[in-house]
């Protein structure tokens, strides 16, 4: 079972539709079956003829409740392809909400994707889902999410996880996203990566945007790679495809909300000098970045992005990651914050035991609750306030 089920669970106790958001094949379909007592009779597709036209055609109720049954349980698989999706699932949740238990998935960000249209507004939980980091792979379906709370005592000095090491390495080379995560061999990967950037490029932004240079769009995903773990320059992309500056922002922002990739913005806060435009994209599937410090990053940005949107989605409180950079080109890589006040101040290292110049800098201004360098090979050490950890040891925690 996987780490949100709980609040799945949850959202339907509070008669509210349980929104479960997330990336292509990470797993949002085969966690809503697995809540589900008969997957034939309540799983329901857009991306199935059938399904679309029983959905339509009939006049409110298109399921059928087994005999006995008090309330339906029913999903609703890429329900957001509709174009009017919102107006269908308030109508229906406003009509049998006192029968029914609704789980809505999809691949594009329910909360934002489609504009205008009737609003959601007090009907839906949002709980969004990511591939698997290395806490919850050690946890084998039984992870509890770590709270800021339980992140603050760890964070005094996380003690070695049996396994954790293994965990991260085979993470490092498969990625999280389950089926090449544990079918473990490097011919299913390749095949995976095809398939879901197929998926992506071409299903998705065919269905639900008006994008039609499919080529160029896949041009500019060839071209991220190389540019994890630095601030992107669009203008430069723009250059490269020979298309108008705001045509690549477009592109990438209808990318971000495929679940394709993310964008983190430079903090700025009260610092002076600091970037304030350009931002640093990561990718869901990380596989395709060579360099070992970028994919490192890429993976930890993962990890906490995961962590972040999480505590958002239960109510921890109101968390965004950023990084910081300034134009004398300092940077650390991760900032949490909390309420827009410093929480945690991350680095990535792959192996430097002293923590970075610009790490103690950033500290000594933004002041956070705690500063970590994150490294992938070394011992744990204190410095001057900072904390310098190995990167199983707290990744096993998230």
């Amino acid at each position: 079972m996987r780490y949100i089920a709980s609040a799945v669970e949850d959202a339907l106790a509070e008669r509210k539709m349980a929104f479960v958001a997330g990336p292509r094949q990470v797993g949002k379909t085969t966690l809503a079956r697995s809540l589900l007592q008969d997957p034939k009779q309540f799983y329901f597709t857009w991306d199935l003829e059938r399904d679309r036209r029983r959905i339509l055609r009939a006049n409110g109720a298109f399921w059928t409740s087994p005999p006995g049954a008090a309330r339906a349980r029913i999903v609703l698989d890429e329900i957001h392809k509709y174009p009017r999706w919102k107006r269908f699932l308030k109508g229906l949740f406003d009509t049998y909400r006192d029968d029914v238990d609704l789980i809505v998935t999809g691949s594009g960000r329910l909360d934002v994707y489609q504009k205008g249209g009737d609003s959601l507004l007090g009907r839906y939980r949002l709980n969004r889902l990511h591939p698997f980091t290395v806490g919850e792979l050690l946890a084998d379906g039984r992870q509890d999410l770590i709270t800021p709370t339980q992140l603050d005592a760890e964070l005094a000095g996380p003690a070695p996880v049996p396994g954790a090491e293994e965990a991260l390495a085979q993470i490092e080379r498969f990625t999280g996203f389950p089926e090449p995560l544990f079918g473990g061999r490097m011919d299913r990967l390749r095949r995976w990566r095809r398939a879901r950037r197929d998926l992506v490029l071409r299903e998705d932004l065919r269905d639900l945007t008006r994008i039609r240079e499919l080529g160029l769009v896949d041009q500019l995903v060839a071209l991220l790679p190389e540019r994890v773990g630095n601030p992107l320059s669009v203008n430069a992309i723009r250059e490269d495809l020979g298309v108008a500056f705001e045509t690549v922002k477009s592109w990438l922002g209808t990318l971000a909300r495929l679940y394709f990739l993310f964008e983190l913005r430079p903090f700025a806060g009260k610092l002076a000098r600091t970037l304030r435009r350009e931002a640093k994209v990561y990718l869901f599937d990380f596989t395709e970045v060579d360099d070992p410090g970028a994919r490192f990053e890429n993976l930890v940005a993962l990890h906490f992005l995961k962590l972040v949107d999480a505590w958002n989605d239960r109510g921890h409180g109101d968390f965004a990651l950023w990084y910081v950079r300034d134009k004398e080109r300092r940077e650390v890589d991760f900032l949490i914050t909390e309420r827009r006040r410093p929480y945690l101040l991350l680095e990535t290292k792959l192996s430097d035991h002293q923590p970075s110049p610009a790490l103690r800098y950033f500290r000594d201004r933004l002041r956070p609750t705690h500063a970590v360098q994150l490294v992938r090979q070394g011992s744990p050490r204190k410095v001057d306030g900072m904390l310098v950890v190995p990167a199983d040891r707290l990744l096993a925690r998230i």
